[in-house]
């Protein structure tokens, strides 16, 4: 049943972040491998960004890859949250004091992080291909021609089989390692400390709204560098035997990028986007 409600719970709230997925997938491919200032910018920050993809591509492309996004949340979440849930339940988080554990949440979160994006990573490559696929005079990025999900995963099931499907699974793994771990445990630790220091009610729903608002902080400063190597390695063009072209691994996608757009392009999509 955690499985289950983590996995719903996730995909509602897909509903709602997807758009601004499909902008941040855009503004990771901005200017890829390129010097600051030897491209146009096309998206000039998020908002912008809304403007011109609703302009140019439509309303309805702001919910691009909506499809593998919903089944990649349920997925991934619902392993994710489903197990840490059930270690946390079974007290291995807990140290001989009754304390919570920071390093065995961490642990326990980079666990459960790993064996749900493993598992839904050619889900996840789908979904960046469709979110980046935009019309010729805003396009970023390298260009697929899918024309929905299932299609997707049988054409690339089919010329490069389930190498081709996991391409870039390796790649996500930190990504969702770091992302994961940073998030339950701060989540968890924010709760706990809240709930020892007596801010808010016993029980009050203020505790986890304010524990969740840590944790995703957290989570953006830690990720972002690894979210846009991700992305790219994803989204690069391959060979005939599926190899990509551009990256070798997540290492490589991260030293490219620093190297010719400055180290700001891993992990700071404002700072990223300056060049005009």
């Amino acid at each position: 049943m955690d499985f289950l409600m983590s996995g719903l719970a996730a995909c509602g709230a897909c509903l709602f972040t997807n758009p601004l997925e499909v902008v941040k997938t855009r503004m990771q491919l901005q200017g890829e491998l390129q010097a600051p200032g030897s491209y146009q910018r096309h998206y000039r920050n998020v908002f912008h960004a809304f403007i011109t993809i609703g302009k140019v591509d439509g309303l309805a492309a702001l919910q691009k890859g909506l499809a593998p996004a919903l089944l990649y949340q349920f997925l991934m979440n619902g392993i994710r949250l489903g197990t840490y849930g059930l270690i946390e339940a079974g007290g291995y988080l807990r140290t001989a004091e009754g304390g919570l554990s920071p390093a065995r949440s961490a642990a326990a979160g980079a666990l459960a992080g790993v064996m749900g994006a493993y598992l839904g990573s050619p889900i996840y490559m789908v979904k960046t291909h469709l979110q980046a696929q935009a019309a010729s005079e805003i396009a970023v990025g390298h260009q697929y021609k899918h024309q929905g999900m299932f299609q997707a995963l049988t054409e690339i099931g089919q010329k490069h089989g389930l190498v081709g499907l996991w391409r870039g699974a390796l790649g996500s793994v930190p990504r969702v390692t770091v992302g994961s771990s940073t998030q339950l445990c701060t989540f968890s630790s924010t709760k706990d400390l809240m709930t020892k220091w007596e801010i808010f009610p016993p029980q009050s729903w203020k505790v986890a709204l304010a524990a969740a608002m840590v944790s995703g902080i957290a989570v953006v400063l830690a990720m972002t560098p690894f979210d846009v190597a991700s992305t790219r390695l994803y989204n690069q063009p391959t060979d005939a035997q599926g190899k990509g072209l551009m990256y070798r691994g997540i290492l490589d996608a991260l030293l490219q990028t620093a190297r010719t757009e400055g180290i700001f392009a891993t992990c700071c999509l404002p700072e990223r986007t300056q060049a005009s």
